[in-house]
């Protein structure tokens, strides 16, 4: 029923300086983006084929990407969601996950993101957009990569698990 839902929804939002477009991909993901936040295509395979994948363009240009992953019935997981260089920190990112509130909201679905418990500034993102931790799980990046993975020097070890908080 949730994909069901979210096949058929492409959008446009014109925000002040923003005129965003949400199209899905089916094919030829846009990997290049998506790789800003995972570590391999290999990483990003394990999730894109059962995700509902968009492309999030401004005047034709592709500038972010997301894949909503749809846990059970009732569940919605952000597996992924990227925005390129030039255009964060401009509320891009923010769009996304109101966007992303609004196809929940309209097909009875609670959503929920993983990210890494050392990845201080993508969980202030998510916090500020409505979002509270409600479980974490040890050692998730030493257990599940074949390497340590580092990100800006710092080692991830654990996964952290955050819920939108309904208002």
């Amino acid at each position: 029923m949730i994909t069901q839902f979210l096949k058929r929804l492409n959008l446009t939002i014109e925000n002040g300086l923003q005129n965003l477009e949400f199209n899905i991909i089916e094919r030829n993901f846009p990997y290049e983006i998506l790789l800003l936040a995972d570590e391999t295509k290999e990483s990003i395979n394990k999730y894109v084929f059962d995700s509902q994948v968009y492309a999030v363009s401004m005047n034709g240009i592709n500038i972010a990407a997301f894949c909503l992953l749809s846990v059970d019935e009732g569940t919605v997981e952000i597996k992924n969601i990227a925005v390129i260089k030039d255009f964060r920190n401009r509320g891009v990112g923010s769009e996304i996950i109101r966007f992303i509130r609004d196809v929940c909201k309209k097909s009875n679905s609670s959503l929920i993101v993983a990210t890494a418990a050392e990845g201080i500034d993508q969980i202030r993102f998510y916090e500020r957009n409505g979002f509270e931790k409600f479980d974490t799980i040890k050692n998730y990046f030493l257990d599940q990569y074949p390497g340590p993975i580092y990100e800006r020097g710092v080692l991830l070890v654990d996964l952290v698990l955050l819920k939108f908080r309904e208002s």
